[in-house]
């Protein structure tokens, strides 16, 4: 794994950094927060809870305390200066929610160093949006589309850097679909298991494109690892009767396979702070677990499923009185 106290800490009262990260509350998220506030940013959390986000925070800021007490290292412990952590609410299955967001920030900031698109849902029941669009698709996707558009202005400012996070789960699709082909079918638990790859796969497409197109900005995704222990596999845990069977599947391969929520951090964060990383010779490029450089599948990978799947979504988010 990288050592994510080789990367750059900053002193927030000599150059201040700004990151967003959605679904910084638990799992990955919450460590990614962690790392990015101890290495001097002030951190928006973009969260629909706040209770549970204010209640992290709260966490989060203990736990940097802690190991900064408890630090045997004394350069790095001369290097650590704290940043901030602030909530705003947003709610990803809500299109209208993400722009309200993303024009509340630009009230509030005059540059973005990270955007981080952390959060998710993974392999859920078939459900349409009052957007209209299929739940994993807006969450994963298309809001995710939609706030990094807004806050481009931002991040090419700053000469930022946008994360996405996709998944192992994306090499599923293996051939290119349309967007719109709803894959309502049973049984549901291969279909949404589906629906998940091609909203992960549109993921990488995306974040290539806007390499692409704004080349001005360094744009990566990133595989995580097998990461079991989060709230993304909660509905099949919960699952009457056969949710104990679902449960122990899913810690049999977190132990053999898995990576902790922390490991799991590692490969966003040095996306997001690594200074070997530049525009010229990265940008677009895909990351696995421990911030390895790797090659996505050939459905992800290809330029033209690519542009078809932007274009698609550029039309989509008109048609519903979204400039972008």
């Amino acid at each position: 794994m990288f050592d994510v106290d080789t990367l750059p800490y900053y002193n927030p009262s000599i150059e201040r950094k700004i990151a967003i990260i959605t679904g910084g509350n638990s799992g990955i998220g919450w460590y990614t927060v962690l790392h990015l506030y101890m290495h001097g940013f002030t951190v928006y959390i973009f969260g629909r809870n706040s209770v549970r986000v204010n209640k992290a925070i709260d966490k989060i800021i203990r736990e940097a305390k802690h190991r900064y007490e408890t630090c045997k290292d004394p350069y790095l412990k001369s290097i650590i200066h704290m940043g901030d952590i602030i909530y705003l609410h947003m709610d990803l299955s809500d299109l209208h929610s993400v722009d309200k967001a993303a024009k509340k920030f630009l009230k509030l900031e005059t540059k973005l160093d990270v955007l981080i698109n952390n959060a998710a849902v993974m392999a859920l029941p078939y459900e349409i949006t009052e957007d209209g669009f299929e739940i994993q698709l807006q969450t994963n996707y298309i809001s995710p589309f939609l706030l990094s558009v807004k806050l481009l202005p931002l991040l090419q400012i700053a000469k930022g850097r946008m994360i996405s996070l996709s998944s192992i789960g994306h090499n599923l699709e293996q051939m290119h679909f349309k967007l719109n082909q709803s894959f309502d079918y049973k049984p549901n638990m291969i279909f949404t298991w589906f629906r998940y790859a091609v909203a992960k796969t549109a993921v990488i497409q995306f974040t290539k494109m806007l390499s692409i197109k704004y080349p001005d900005v360094l744009c990566l995704s990133v595989h995580p690892g097998l990461v079991m222990n989060t709230n993304l596999f909660s509905y099949w845990t919960r699952l009457p009767i056969v949710g104990i069977f679902f449960w122990m599947l899913f810690q049999l391969v977190g132990f053999f396979f898995g990576v902790s929520n922390e490991e799991g951090s590692i490969s966003t964060l040095y996306c997001a702070l690594s200074e070997d990383l530049s525009l010229d010779n990265d940008n677009g490029k895909y990351f696995t677990t421990g911030g390895v450089e790797s090659t996505p599948s050939r459905i992800a990978n290809n330029l033209d499923n690519a542009a078809s799947t932007w274009i698609w979504t550029i039309h989509r988010l008109r048609e519903r009185g979204f400039e972008v």
